[in-house]
């Protein structure tokens, strides 16, 4: 993920700040409680295709 394009995306529901997860390649929203997939490269800014985080993934 380019570091550029992290600092200019936020979440599509809280439009608070996201944090790239290397290994499961999504973005979260710790304030959501939702990460967002990205395939390809691309990120999947849809509240539809996001997961929702576990209490314990909420915490770190």
């Amino acid at each position: 993920m380019e570091p550029k394009l992290l600092e200019l995306l936020v979440c599509p529901v809280t439009k608070g700040p996201l944090e790239y997860v290397r290994e499961r390649e999504e973005l979260v929203s710790r304030s959501a409680r939702l990460a967002y997939p990205v395939r390809d490269g691309i990120p999947i800014m849809l509240e539809t295709e996001a997961r929702t985080l576990s209490d314990e993934e909420c915490e770190r």
